[in-house]
């Protein structure tokens, strides 16, 4: 392993159609296509980020750039947003235009799951190792998948700041489920007309909101104004919704099952997953690797510290990646 290098890393963007759903994916690393069995080339295994909510993929493109610096450009890292959560390109609809309806309620936790369990079975060959880095609901995500796909040749899945239990009784969640569940429709008037603004204007509003922050990566307020978007946030929002209901209780079962495959990394002062969620699980699974976070580190670290993270990935994943 190396510190990742300081030159841009050429990304591979793609929108695309995944169970019916608009999905917008960004890979670094030469493989465009992983799906073909017959291929010699194909590499070992797959580095896959599993987004949070806002599941945009543009968060996370500072992350995978360094993370595959990280890793000496040895693997292809890809970050797959969730359905419906990006805005499209000019002429792209939201939602594929055809008569088959691929899956009911794509846009919901489990629509969610299995749009990313369909993209990895149209997309990447099934003979590839995968390395998961989920983040936030993501982690919640991760972990279905492995409970509904046993099959998938997971290495290790790194989740960070997990929101897999819980989650409206979480301080934050005890503050947003009222919103998220009741009054979520009024905020579409709102953004609705905010989205008629010039970019520049957006982009400034975004900077307003972020000026709290001693550095906030370039490429999160370019993102954020897909949140301008009614289509967009009509569909974080149910989403989100669908967390505070479905996230109660920790699936224990899966986590004993996959134990030696799961990475856990907590913070310290996460209102999403307090530290009492952290100390709960370490007492249950305390054979588990499962990290409390010393760098104060926010929830949303990709705003921030997506280099950061990107390093200590790196180093934890180092004797696995040796051993291959």
């Amino acid at each position: 392993m190396r510190p990742g290098s300081e030159e841009p890393v050429p990304l591979h963007e793609e929108f695309i159609y995944c169970c019916g759903a608009a999905t917008h994916v960004l890979k670094c690393g030469p493989w465009k296509d992983l799906s073909k069995d017959e291929s010699k080339n194909l590499p070992r295994l797959l580095f896959m980020i599993i987004p949070g909510n806002p599941g945009l993929a543009g968060y996370y493109r500072t992350f995978i750039q360094a993370l595959y610096c990280g890793l000496n450009q040895q693997y292809p890292v890809w970050v797959v947003s969730h359905a419906g959560h990006c805005k499209p390109p000019s002429g792209m609809e939201m939602i594929e235009d055809t008569d088959i309806k691929e899956l009911e309620d794509v846009f919901g936790l489990n629509g969610q799951v299995e749009h990313k369990l369909n993209f990895l079975k149209k997309n990447v060959s099934k003979d590839i190792k995968l390395v998961l880095i989920a983040h936030s609901i993501g982690c919640y995500i991760t972990l279905e998948m492995m409970k509904r796909a046993s099959e998938l040749q997971v290495l290790r899945s790194v989740l960070l700041f997990p929101t897999i239990e819980r989650m409206a009784q979480s301080p934050q969640g005890k503050l947003m489920t009222p919103l998220l569940c009741k009054l979520r429709y009024a905020l579409y008037m709102p953004v609705y007309l905010l989205s008629f603004l010039p970019e520049g204007v957006k982009a400034s509003l975004v900077r307003f909101a972020l000026r709290g922050m001693k550095t906030c990566d370039e490429s999160s307020i370019t993102t954020s104004i897909n949140l301008f978007s009614v289509d967009c946030i009509a569909n974080i929002l149910y989403m989100a919704s669908q967390e505070m209901m479905k996230v109660v209780e920790r699936d224990s079962t899966t986590i004993k099952q996959n134990l030696k495959k799961l990475i856990f990394y907590y913070g310290t002062g996460d209102s999403w997953c307090p530290q009492q969620y952290y100390d709960e699980i370490k007492m249950d699974f305390p054979d588990g690797d499962i990290r409390l976070c010393e760098k104060g580190l926010r929830h949303a670290f990709v705003l921030d510290a997506s280099k950061e993270m990107a390093a200590m990935i790196t180093d934890w994943l180092q004797d696995d990646l040796t051993k291959l």
